[in-house]
């Protein structure tokens, strides 16, 4: 198995699992960057051409299965607007978004409509940005935005410091911080076997999205023997990955047989019209909790996680509810039944985001 330099840091925190498991370090290589992934239809295998970036030296390696796990929150997506380039401030993408602090008293506009432009704006205000604008292009986000935060149509152009809008409403800022998210990004996969796609709940070209088949124009099969996973849109995140990957190992095991290729390309079809109909965040947790209950089904697993998908819901509507508010919820452990407990302190008003200081805060039990 093949780490790709994105990941080394992760491979190291993952090398305890790996010797929990009884995987030798020699089978798993760390400080690698993956350049080139050929499938080979003759002999069913993978040419995986690699650099080691401690020894500077470039190699390929056959392999009978591919999985790709990089995940697709690592380029960013950079639309540009007439003008921006001569805009007399900071630009930036929420990518490489730090500090607050660095906008206190700033007029800052952030571009999208999403969890990045929700998170972000709500730091500036926390740490005093003069006011923060939200630029939306599909829809607003709607929730009950304090005083000095709004939402306004999309930007069409910059001069200067001035910023116009869509609806015509003209204003001026110091910063603009593009909240506009990340690009599927495989260069090294051949090109009938990239994975082109937006952040969506269903994705073109994967099984149970997750297994490739060549269902777009210019891709092509690789006899079900290359995986991408992580690659949704997502609400269960990290429990979603793990269900995928056992779905995966399964898979290669020869536990679980897919159907037909007929079968499972009109089951790609079927789910990516789904996406359609997600246009609210109950839709969307629905989708994804029987996305995770199928993947269960198949491979067995003794736990549900129905439960989550109201606590999800809950977790929206607290947002909905008051914005400044929703982080000083607590919720319920869908497993044990406790209930976390109760910062003392509102989020709001809690301006030290150090790890020593959150873990040292006191709580109040419930």
């Amino acid at each position: 198995a093949v780490v790709s330099t994105q990941s080394v840091h992760y491979g190291r925190d993952l090398k305890g699992y790996w010797k929990f498991l009884g995987i030798e370090d020699g089978d798993v290589f760390v400080k690698h960057s993956v350049k080139n992934v050929q499938y080979n239809k003759n002999t069913k295998t993978f040419t995986v051409s690699v650099k080691d970036l401690v020894k500077g030296e470039e190699y390929s390696q056959e392999f009978d299965r591919v999985i790709v796990a990089s995940g697709h929150f690592s380029t960013p997506h950079v639309p540009t607007f007439p003008g921006i380039e001569s805009f007399n401030g900071r630009v930036l993408h929420a990518h490489d978004f730090r500090n607050a602090r660095e906008f206190t008293g700033k007029r800052c506009l952030l571009i999208g409509s999403s969890y990045s432009a929700e998170d972000i704006g709500l730091q500036l205000y926390k740490f005093g940005a003069k006011n923060v604008t939200m630029s939306w292009r599909t829809q607003p986000m709607g929730f009950h935005w304090p005083e000095t935060m709004k939402e306004e149509q999309l930007l069409i152009k910059v001069d200067g410091n001035t910023c116009y809008f869509k609806n015509g409403h003209v204003e001026d800022f110091d910063s603009i911080i593009l909240c506009t998210g990340y690009r599927h990004n495989f260069p090294f996969m051949a090109p009938e076997h990239r994975l082109e796609a937006t952040n969506i709940f269903n994705l073109p070209n994967l099984y149970r999205n997750i297994q490739w088949f060549g269902t777009s124009k210019g891709t092509m099969d690789a006899d079900g023997r290359l995986f991408y996973l992580g690659m949704t849109d997502q609400f269960y995140t990290y429990t979603m990955f793990m269900m995928q990957g056992l779905w995966t190992a399964q898979v290669i095991k020869g536990i679980i047989s897919p159907p037909s290729r007929e079968k499972c390309v009109a089951d790609i079809a079927k789910n990516l019209a789904i996406n359609a109909s997600l246009s609210s965040y109950n839709s969307q947790i629905d989708n994804q909790a029987e996305y995770m209950e199928t993947l269960r089904k198949e491979t067995h697993h003794p736990i549900s996680w129905q439960g989550a998908a109201e606590m999800f819901k809950g977790w929206e509507q607290d947002k909905h509810d008051e914005i400044l508010t929703y982080r000083d919820k607590t919720h319920k452990n869908m497993f044990t039944g406790l209930v976390s407990p109760l910062l003392k302190m509102p989020w709001a008003k809690l301006l030290d985001d150090s790890l020593e200081t959150y873990i040292g805060m006191e709580y109040i039990e419930q």
